[in-house]
């Protein structure tokens, strides 16, 4: 199960938040909260937001007694290149929480860390259309000393992510690729690839409803982790701010050939 808050902060890229700090001036009150809902299940919408998401988890080890939880920090801030076209960048940093979950050794662990952080970019030109892409580098750092919360290496590669906005739709197609560029395998490696299909659709009354599946392929595992999430979301506005809640659980879970692991992600 998971639940998220995410804060918008509806400003051009070219204007930014500077500027507005420099001029005195608040956003409007009368924020089109159906419209910023729609921003928002769109990566690449021209607008700043940070979005904070609780993740908990059962069944977690190998005898499925474990519980896992974390919190996700994942703002989106986007920069205009000229000509429309804009460059976006999506820093992820995950805290992670498990409690008596079994490892592959047989012992039993409690504890908390930080599961690395993940670095996506992507360069979207103007395409004067509905549809969307764009491409850019992907970095990812090791997760720490104990390997408990991922892998220990460091990975980098390449994103992309192509989708279209038609009326209260959004849908469309993430992924990535990654490879070890050094670091410990006892962990597991950054030898990954990733694709997230989702679809959202947003009411008139700024409830958004979505559904994604982010399957990952280790190529040193030969195994795939293939989560689906289905989730409800609603915007509302507080002195001023649109502010989005909502909440998704985890409607499948299958792992082929791999060790349970935590996909940080859109």
């Amino acid at each position: 199960m998971l639940a998220s808050t995410a804060i918008a902060q509806d400003v051009p890229a070219r204007a930014g938040t500077l500027a507005v700090m420099e001029s005195g001036k608040l956003p409007p009150k009368d924020v089109d909260k159906v419209d910023v809902a729609k921003k928002l299940a769109n990566p690449f919408a021209n607008m700043i937001s940070a979005p904070l998401q609780y993740q908990f988890s059962r069944g977690a080890g190998l005898n499925q007694a474990g519980t896992e939880q974390s919190l996700l920090f994942q703002p989106v801030a986007p920069f205009d290149v000229g000509g429309g076209d804009m460059f976006i960048v999506r820093p992820i940093l995950s805290a992670v929480r498990e409690v008596s979950v079994q490892g592959a050794n047989g012992q039993v662990y409690s504890g908390y860390g930080i599961s690395g952080v993940t670095l996506e970019s992507f360069y979207a030109p103007d395409t004067k259309s509905s549809w969307i892409w764009g491409i850019g580098p992907f970095a990812q750092s090791p997760s720490g000393n104990s390997g408990k919360f991922g892998s220990q290496q460091t990975g980098a590669g390449v994103a992309a992510v192509v989708l279209n906005r038609h009326g209260p739709w959004t849908y469309g197609l993430m992924g990535y690729q990654s490879w070890n560029v050094g670091g410990n395998p006892a962990f597991g490696t950054q030898n990954n690839l990733f694709g997230q299909p989702f679809v959202a659709y947003t009411t008139k009354d700024a409830w958004t409803f979505g559904a994604n599946m982010q399957a990952q392929y280790n190529y040193d595992a030969h195994g795939t982790v293939n989560p689906l999430y289905v989730g409800v979301s609603k915007v509302e506005v507080i002195g001023g701010v649109p502010i989005s809640f909502g909440g998704r659980p985890r409607l499948l879970r299958h792992f082929f050939n791999a060790r349970p692991s935590l996909r940080l992600g859109w």
